[in-house]
């Protein structure tokens, strides 16, 4: 693969991250991210947690106030499979070790599948899907089928102006979600720890920058001062790892943009993309997930390429600064029952290491099974906060 490649928007994200993921788990990046087949051995206080996406919960088009049926049994089966997984053993191929209990579920969003649409039946639907989500998902890990505390953001699935009843329940949620450090004023974005990570969900997209004033696709909600203030408050010059999640892919949108350029429509506002990547300069940041293209992609960041490749980049300096290059996840839906190919990651954080780990199907979480890889790192947990 050559350096600073170019993404055509002719190439479907799924072929095209596919591709990134499949270079990537080939190849040993020294000194950062890369693909590990040994056996792992956790310490005792491992903060490990399950990573989902684009459960697109879809109501009955021709009853909505009933849940489809396909798209039950598939989420059904999702938290089925997410519940047995702590204590069994994770096979050699996959790293070997043992699944640890979950500190959470996070979400990265598009939790249902209506929420962008309008109309009468779409507003039934909505209500039927997120309440579906609700009730067998839940918000503790005590009040629902799923045995874990659960962490979502919204997607553009779910209210990408950010209005909408999904984003009205999530907004309700966070009021009575326990534990978080901060909470945005709009309600929707929030941060929490596990231990001495530090944990940031922001949402559908992370903006906006100040002093541009073309319009965005989707409503940022001030997600990007809202990052700001979290890490300046609650990490600060601590070094503790960090754990950021939003919905939307940043591959596509690492690109230059004039600040007074007119609105191209894009999903993400690329000088967005690149406010987010310089609010973390200076921060420990473990890992970055998100979802959205239905495909799992996992790469490295550097606010300037879509794939920092193993040669260092000469014209950036990031090389001698890991903290400005940042391991991003791309996790493939997790519960869209169309085409029965799901997976979702679980994470374990040591206090020397990131692993990351796929466990996929492909008949709709009827059966399931390690990806044989997994995706390790060094980390540094910091200071206590």
């Amino acid at each position: 693969m050559c350096r600073n490649p170019s993404i055509p928007e002719a190439v479907s994200r799924r072929t095209f991250l596919g591709g990134a993921a499949a270079w990537l788990s080939a190849n040993h990046i020294p000194g950062s991210l890369h693909a590990s087949t040994g056996k792992q051995r956790f310490h005792s206080d491992t903060v490990s947690f399950f990573v989902i996406s684009d459960t697109h919960y879809l109501a009955d088009k021709e009853n909505p106030t009933q849940i489809d049926a396909g798209s039950a049994e598939c989420t059904g089966r999702l938290i089925e499979q997410l519940n047995r997984l702590p204590g069994t053993e994770i096979p050699e191929r996959a790293g070997g070790g043992v699944v640890q209990q979950p500190a959470c579920v996070i979400h990265a969003g598009d939790v249902i599948d209506t929420g962008d649409k309008n109309g009468p039946d779409p507003s039934v639907m909505q209500r039927t899907e997120m309440q579906a989500f609700e009730r067998s998902m839940g918000l503790t890990g005590r009040d629902a089928a799923l045995d874990f505390p659960i962490c979502e953001v919204h997607g553009n699935h779910d209210g990408p102006s950010g209005q909408g009843y999904a984003i009205e329940r999530i907004i309700a949620r966070n009021r009575s979600r326990p534990g978080l450090k901060k909470i945005s004023p709009e309600g929707l974005h929030y941060s929490w720890d596990v231990g001495n990570v530090h944990f940031v969900n922001v949402g559908i997209v992370v903006g906006s920058v100040s002093g541009g004033s073309r319009r965005r696709r989707y409503a940022p909600l001030n997600s990007l001062d809202f990052l700001v203030a979290d890490l300046r408050e609650h990490v600060g010059t601590s070094g503790r790892p960090v754990v950021i999640t939003h919905h939307i892919d940043l591959a596509r949108y690492t690109v230059p943009v004039a600040a007074d350029a007119p609105f191209a429509n894009q999903e993400w506002d690329p000088a967005d993309v690149g406010g987010f990547h310089a609010s973390l300069a200076g921060y420990n940041i473990a890992a970055i997930f998100h979802g959205h293209t239905h495909g799992r992609s996992v790469w490295r960041w550097n606010g300037q390429s879509t794939i920092a490749a193993r040669e260092p980049l000469a014209d950036t300096g990031h090389e001698t600064d890991p903290r400005r290059v940042y391991d991003v996840f791309n996790c493939d839906n997790s519960g869209t029952p169309q085409g029965g190919q799901q997976a979702f990651f679980y994470v374990a954080i040591t206090p020397d290491q990131l692993t990351v780990r796929e466990f996929a199907t492909r008949d709709g979480w009827k059966t399931g099974s390690w990806n044989p890889v997994a995706w390790q790192r060094a980390v540094t947990m910091g200071s206590a906060s």
